[in-house]
């Protein structure tokens, strides 16, 4: 049958998909705009199959926060090509899926890819884009967190971003220095008392080694192990961080300096060059 342009206008309307896979889609479909549809669904499909084992370095990370302060989100878009994430159609997607989060607030990842964004699922709408662009998209981050005031900061590249959550409402503009301390820093933990205990043996072992190969008597080396431990805690624990502000005070003391009874409760931090 004959597939006048109108027809494949109409159809690139509503899937977004190029001219000539709307055109093709409809000649195969005899007209159905329906069955063209879910074609090109299924080209989508296909494409994100073949390049499944691409990296997806490129994209978008959102940090959304609730309105009530209380709930902060992650949501990380990737793809495989800064082109494609610099795309305004790309960047629309990416923030509504991190509406759709924002607002729902899934349990998991996986919870997230079944809920609807319009008339798609988040899943249905990441294929598409594969299939579309020709290149890998994915969900390739998500999570939440909890707290009586929660934060939140994005890197102006747009591909980094924290969520910290405190015990009471604090100073907004304080808020955001430790969120973007996070982001900078990149801390193991909160404080040495959470930070993993695979983390500490590491840790502890490398200090060990390290005496050892210096020739350090045998009644010492435990010592100079915790010393490296206790290094290690100011170098990568958020609390005793010198904040990236004014070197001479670490983050607690920044915190206590602004308000004595906040607390760190937790954070989230997610960058796609990690």
């Amino acid at each position: 049958m004959e597939i006048k342009a109108a027809d494949v206008a109409k159809l690139r309307r509503m899937t977004g998909a190029g001219m000539m896979d709307c055109k093709n889609a409809l000649v195969e479909a005899n007209g159905d705009y329906d069955r063209a549809q879910e074609i090109i669904r299924e080209k989508g499909k296909l494409v994100a199959a073949k390049r499944a084992d691409r990296e997806t370095t490129e994209g978008n990370v959102i940090a959304k926060i609730t309105a009530d302060k209380r709930t902060g989100i992650i949501v990380g878009i990737g793809c495989e090509t800064d082109f494609v994430s610099k795309n305004q159609e790309f960047q629309n997607i990416a923030n509504s899926i991190a509406e759709v989060a924002i607002n729902k607030l899934p349990a998991d990842a996986e919870a997230l890819k079944m809920l609807t964004a319009g008339d798609e699922t988040v899943e249905g709408i990441i294929t598409q884009q594969t299939g579309k662009t020709g290149e890998k998209h994915q969900l390739c981050y998500y999570s939440q967190i909890k707290g009586e005031y929660v934060s939140g900061y994005i890197h102006m590249t747009g591909k980094l971003a924290s969520v910290v959550a405190f015990n009471k409402i604090f100073d907004a503009e304080a808020a955001k220095d430790i969120a973007m301390q996070v982001a900078a820093m990149n801390p193991v933990s909160v404080s040495e008392h959470d930070c993993p205990q695979a983390i500490k043996e590491r840790e502890l072992k490398i200090g060990r080694e390290k005496a050892i190969m210096e020739g350090k008597p045998e009644n010492i080396v435990e010592l100079i192990a915790e010393g490296n431990l206790n290094k290690f805690y100011k170098d990568s624990t958020l609390l005793n961080q010198s904040f990236i502000k004014d070197a001479k005070q670490s983050v607690a003391d920044y915190i206590k300096s602004v308000d004595s009874e906040v607390k760190v409760l937790g954070f989230i931090r997610f960058s796609l060059s990690d």
